[in-house]
């Protein structure tokens, strides 16, 4: 399993922008799938976006779609996800997470083996 390293997480006010941040020396490359799922107080974990192995497909979760980004950097090693326009519903933990070579039509949380510890998102005013 790759060790992950998650940050960006912040308190922000309603209408603000954050990107959170997906680090690990295994994304100098295209080859992983990468997953931005989030899980808020007394309810389940939902995908927020995923981009497959070679950036094939990128999926967004429709609560989000045209408010949030998923894009790499392969020089630095890191995974972004942008989410501009954030809403209170948006406050949640949120986590990332990295399959080797996968492909999807749809993204399941189930399809990822590693996991980072994940960053804190608070939308409040």
């Amino acid at each position: 399993q790759l060790q992950l390293v998650e940050s960006g997480g912040d308190r922000v006010q309603p209408g603000a922008s954050l990107r959170l941040s997906c680090a690990a020396s295994e994304f100098t490359s295209r080859n992983y799938a990468i997953g931005w799922f989030r899980q808020a107080p007394g309810k389940e974990r939902e995908e927020v976006s995923c981009i497959s192995r070679s950036d094939v497909t990128t999926t967004y979760v429709d609560s989000v779609r045209g408010r949030a980004a998923i894009s790499r950097d392969t020089a630095n090693a890191t995974v972004y996800l942008q989410m501009n326009n954030l809403k209170p519903e948006d406050t949640a933990v949120y986590y990332c997470a990295a399959e080797f070579g996968l492909l999807f039509a749809v993204c399941r949380s189930d399809f990822f083996r590693s996991w980072g510890q994940g960053t804190q998102v608070t939308v409040s005013s």
